[in-house]
């Protein structure tokens, strides 16, 4: 079992109550055991990529398609608008969150710099420095400086307690290229699904009302499966997470949909 499964475990016990499987979970060779073990496969670490960006990609699509009916404007129309939101949301986004984390890897990686260089040349001032922090946390003095000597004794682990416990930085192994790719994908495969009626439409004449139902049924659903997917990041209840994603989403469609019923004029013109 590996340490990210362990937590799920623990957090399914917590959630249902169960004694039985929680103390499973804290058993101290489970622990062990996956301390050992790599902190879940290296896909796990973009989940959150994949389940937000395809939540975005579905109510960002859907509402431009909801403008649009509501606009009563034609099928073509609507799918050119809908495929020019998808693609250059979802542009925006992947690059989003390649700034976004290559920003926090440029930080973490110039405080380490920082801190490798007073370690090496103000040990001593280090040494306070840690000693401090264990003794603001509650330890007695010779508890934090038996801590701070065990610690000192590794440089690298001394480097990343410093980083963690006097900065509060945590490095991610989230690779900011691959987290953008799979954005940009997840946004756009997700988007494209409210899309897919008015696709087939060009080849198979679908009368517009029914074409914008099945549209949102897929949506619907799309949303609500992503939603219930948002437990893997979040560790919340599925079916209330679903819910709530198809709230949020059927809400932001309900609007543009508002809006370009409200406007319907303009488009005749």
């Amino acid at each position: 079992m590996s340490w990210n499964e362990r937590l799920d475990k623990a957090r399914e016990a917590y959630q249902n109550k169960d004694k039985t499987a929680a103390a499973k979970a804290h058993d101290p060779k489970v622990i062990i055991e996956a301390a050992k073990e790599e902190h879940g496969s290296e896909g796990n670490q973009y989940i959150g990529s994949v389940v937000y960006g395809g939540l975005d990609g579905v109510v960002t699509t859907f509402a431009a398609v909801s403008g649009v009916a509501g606009a009563n404007l034609s099928p073509n129309i609507l799918l050119i608008v809908g495929l020019a939101n998808l693609l250059a949301d979802g542009f925006s986004m992947a690059v989003g969150a390649y700034l976004s984390h290559k920003s926090e890897l440029e930080y973490y990686e110039r405080e380490e710099a920082r801190e490798l260089w007073e370690l090496e040349n103000y040990p001593e001032g280090e040494v306070a420095e840690i000693e401090a922090i264990y003794l603001r946390q509650g330890f007695a003095l010779e508890e934090a400086k038996k801590m701070t000597e065990i610690i000192t004794k590794d440089k690298k682990r001394w480097l990343d307690i410093m980083m963690h416990e006097e900065l509060g930085l945590v490095k991610s192994d989230i690779d900011p290229i691959r987290s953008s790719v799979t954005t940009f994908v997840a946004f756009a495969l997700a988007g494209l699904i409210p899309l897919i009626t008015y696709i087939v439409g060009l080849f198979t004449p679908i009368a517009a009302n029914t074409g914008f139902f099945i549209s949102a049924g897929l949506s619907a659903l799309t949303l609500f499966g992503l939603g219930a997917a948002k437990v893997k990041v979040t560790g919340l209840n599925p079916l209330r997470s679903g819910l709530e994603m198809l709230l949020v989403g059927g809400g932001a469609a309900a609007v543009a949909y508002l809006v370009g019923l409200l406007l319907r004029g303009l488009g005749a013109g």
